[in-house]
C-alpha cells in the first residue's frame, strides 16, 4: 500500500487479493466490514453503515436509536470502476452542510489479474474546507486516515 500527500489532495493506492466486481462490491454494498469502528461522527452507538449504490444517494451512519448521519453525497457511481463521493465533514469533525465547502473522494477500481484489484484512492480538493485545511489533509492522510480503512479493507477480502 502507499499513500502520497500533495497541495490539496491525498492519494492511497492498494492491490487487493479480489475480482475487480467483488473489490467493488465489498467497498460499497459492505462499507461497515471493513470502515474503522472509531471513525463515525454519529453520537449515536453505531449500528451500521449504508452506501446508496446510485449517483444522488447518501453514504451515511446508522445508530442503534435510529438515528443517522448523512455524511457524504455519491456524485458518481460507475460499478465496478468508478465511484466519487463528497467529504461533507468539516475541520471541527461535524457535518458540513454547504457543498462550497466539502470536498471529494474518488475510488478507481482497476483489474490488475482475474483475481486481483488495484484500489486507487483519491481525496481531493481538500482546501475547500478553507483556513485550516491542512488538517484535514494530514488526518486523512495519516496511517490511521485512509491508511487504516484501505488495509481494513483489503482484509476482509483475504477473509
Amino acid at each position: 500500500m502507499s499513500t502520497q500527500t500533495a497541495d490539496t489532495s491525498v492519494r492511497s493506492s492498494i492491490v487487493v487479493d479480489a475480482p475487480i466486481e467483488r473489490a467493488f462490491s465489498v467497498f460499497t454494498d459492505e462499507i461497515s466490514t471493513w470502515w474503522p469502528p472509531t471513525h463515525h461522527i454519529l453520537p449515536a452507538e453505531l449500528a451500521g453503515m449504508v452506501f446508496e449504490p446510485r449517483e444522488g444517494g447518501y453514504v451515511y451512519d446508522r445508530g442503534i436509536d435510529g438515528s443517522e448521519c448523512r455524511w457524504a453525497r455519491v456524485l458518481v457511481y460507475e460499478p465496478p470502476t468508478r465511484l466519487v463521493i463528497s467529504w461533507d465533514i468539516n475541520l471541527q469533525w461535524q457535518l458540513e452542510p454547504d457543498p462550497r465547502r466539502t470536498s471529494e473522494v474518488e475510488v478507481r477500481f482497476i483489474a490488475e489479474e482475474p483475481s486481483q484489484t488495484r484500489v486507487q484512492l483519491e481525496h481531493r480538493n481538500l482546501d475547500r474546507h478553507g483556513e485550516g485545511w491542512e488538517q484535514m489533509r494530514d488526518a486523512v492522510g495519516s496511517p490511521d486516515g485512509w491508511g487504516i480503512g484501505l488495509r481494513r479493507f483489503a482484509d476482509v477480502l483475504r477473509s
